[in-house]
């Protein structure tokens, strides 16, 4: 459902592992390379079908390739047995490292020392097999030419030789590459010349530079090492220019804060860090929260990037700097392009008239070279679910140029209605909008841009959650640990376990545990662990609730977890209205068809509909 948004804005999606390994997983313990994809993320049939729906938008997908360590059945040393295409692949104890922790229970294991540094959380592959190499291959291309995806993100790269991604690479072929070399610079750039600089990887400095600057609250870091060390996109480098292998990133799932670990995260500002993130060299990589939280955002400072002309071998200079700002002009081709200025004063430095401000936000700044020549609006395209405003800027050195635009998706002409740069649009009504802007100078019009919005105006609805634990012993309350859909949604105690609730109802003769959420508009919905205590027990996680739920603490296990029944009712119909016509006022939920799908609007034909748990007969 995301995939159109996806591809007006980014190349590639990057997802976790996504074979089944065992029961609930993040993928990081991969079991079944070929023949199992009924995974903790859906069924095979649906990790196909996105995929083939993100290429024919343009996306490609990258697979996130754990091929350092492999998971059991069920003992040290047995690996499962795979028939694709005919042929069986299976790795046997004589695939593991003789350095492995295996070795040290007394297992059979193989002749060859690890080539990398060890881990011992699952059996570590010598990636010197022979064996290994077939397996590993296949699997490669399995993952390109039958499931579809375009690239790899190799986790934990530093746990074997670098020249074995190279091997695998260079057989593979794929679109693009990435390692995770969790380390300092040198040691990054040692493996990324051992892949014979076949595979880029994820510039680790450069997230450090940004989060020193924003924790620490001095944008004076995003120029200083960290740890000695420059981020790879750095030029001072003697050996070679490395920005082109450089994935920097400011967050992503090792690094954000979670529910019960501090881990590393950044704790304010996100939004200057990504603005400094997509206005710089390198491949910029984005954290799905980040896009979830600041869509709108992103998305023009990705279309800033594109009309700057920046790449992964652009180069930059340090214009000004001080504790609460930070000012970085970005070159390409040795063309001054854009300008990034980060911090908590944003105006501690103004360039000159050679340079025109396109986006400004939060402790953030961007500002393009004049001879753009071009046509700027201040918002993407999308849906907005309330009314805003959009600016229209005309970037141009002759300082008499106007814009000309239209909103009815016509090419805008010189007769066109004329405003002048900086003029503000408004949108206030429901609607789809195709606004069409071109720079207007010496009579001529050029650079027509397109925008297309849609104002659908946020509807809340109020949705109750109930739980019973009569199944269970001990639980005495239930704890609310809740999070997802617009992220609004959070515990009001922050702190793992969530909300302890103890008020209760009767329904149907049954005490329920319950909470009430609004949702704000159609595409919102909550998730849920429920425990009791400190936190444990607990349950298995409940997604995306989007409507009154009525669920069962089950004494059935999922490992250490409870098992959730949904036993919510399944019509809920009880009153029936009759009315002449669709004036039957809805401002809490939608209406559905008898067959369950929600309308995009009011009906427009006379049937039978579901309205907030009743059935509605339109004449």
């Amino acid at each position: 459902r995301q995939a159109d948004e996806l591809a007006g804005t980014f190349s590639l999606i990057w997802i976790p592992q996504s074979g089944y390994c065992g029961g609930t997983s993040m993928g990081y313990d991969d079991l079944y390379w070929f023949t199992n994809y009924n995974s903790s993320f859906g069924k095979e049939e649906q990790l196909r079908s996105m995929i083939n729906t993100f290429k024919s938008k343009g996306l490609g997908t990258i697979a996130d390739v754990v091929i350092n360590h492999r998971k059991n059945v069920s003992s040290w040393t047995d690996f499962p047995a795979e028939t694709y295409n005919g042929e069986t692949y299976q790795l046997t104890y004589n695939d593991i490292c003789s350095d492995d922790e295996a070795a040290k229970e007394n297992q059979k294991v193989g002749p060859n020392k690890d080539t990398g540094e060890g881990w011992d959380g699952m059996r570590d592959l010598d990636h010197k097999s022979e064996n290994v190499q077939k397996n590993v291959k296949a699997y490669l291309n399995f993952l390109l030419k039958d499931l579809g995806y375009v690239g790899f993100r190799y986790d934990m790269v530093k746990g074997y030789a670098g020249e074995y991604t190279k091997m695998y690479n260079n057989d593979a072929k794929p679109q693009f590459s990435v390692g995770e070399c969790w380390d300092g610079t040198n040691t990054i750039r040692r493996w990324i010349d051992a892949t014979d600089k076949t595979s880029a990887a994820f510039d680790f400095q450069f997230r450090y530079t940004v989060r020193n600057a924003i924790n620490k609250n001095d944008w004076n870091y995003l120029g200083k090492q960290n740890d000695g060390n420059w981020p790879l996109i750095n030029s001072n480098y003697e050996n070679g220019n490395y920005r082109q292998y450089a994935v920097t990133f400011v967050e992503n799932h090792d690094t954000e804060k979670r529910s019960n670990a501090e881990q590393d995260p950044i704790r304010r500002d996100t939004l200057a860090g990504n603005a400094f993130l997509l206005a710089m060299p390198g491949t910029p990589c984005v954290f799905l929260k980040h896009w979830q939280a600041y869509k709108s955002e992103i998305k023009a400072m990705v279309e800033a990037r594109k009309v700057a002309g920046i790449t992964n071998t652009s180069t930059y200079t340090n214009m000004r700097s001080a504790n609460d700002y930070y000012a970085n002009l970005i070159k390409t081709n040795d063309d001054n392009r854009l300008i990034v200025v980060v911090g908590s004063n944003t105006n501690g430095y103004q360039p000159n008239s050679q340079w025109q401000e396109i986006l400004s936000g939060h402790h953030y700044k961007y500002y393009l070279t004049k001879k753009a020549e071009v046509a700027w609006t201040d918002k993407m395209s999308g849906t907005y679910k309330e009314a805003f405003n959009v600016r229209l800027i005309a970037v141009s050195e002759n300082n008499n140029a106007q814009l000309v635009y239209t909103l009815d998706g016509s090419e805008p002409t010189a007769s066109s209605t004329k405003v002048d740069n900086g003029t503000t649009l408004s949108f206030s009504e429901e609607g789809t909008y195709t606004l069409k802007v071109g720079l207007l100078v010496d009579g001529n019009v050029k650079s027509v841009i397109t925008r297309v919005y849609t104002l659908k105006k946020i509807v809340k609805r109020d949705i109750t959650v109930y739980v019973n634990t009569d199944k269970v012993t001990g639980w005495s309350y239930v704890n609310y640990w809740t999070w997802g859909g617009d992220n609004t949604h959070s515990p009001i105690n922050s702190s793992w376990p969530g909300d302890r609730i103890n008020t209760k109802k009767t329904v149907d003769g049954r005490e329920w545990y319950y909470k009430t959420f609004t949702l704000n508009g159609d595409d919102d919905f909550v998730n849920f662990v429920f425990s009791t205590g400190s936190g444990s027990p607990q349950t298995v996680d409940v997604e995306f609730v989007r409507e009154d739920r009525f669920f069962e603490i089950s004494n059935e296990m999922n490992g250490e977890k409870h098992k959730v029944n949904d036993v919510t009712p399944t019509t809920g119909i009880n009153e029936t209205y009759q009315v002449s016509n669709s004036k039957f006022q809805v401002s809490r939920a939608g209406w559905y068809t008898i067959d369950g799908r929600r309308l995009s609007g009011k009906p427009t034909k006379k049937g039978v509909y579901v309205v907030n748990g009743k059935k509605v007969v339109i004449k």
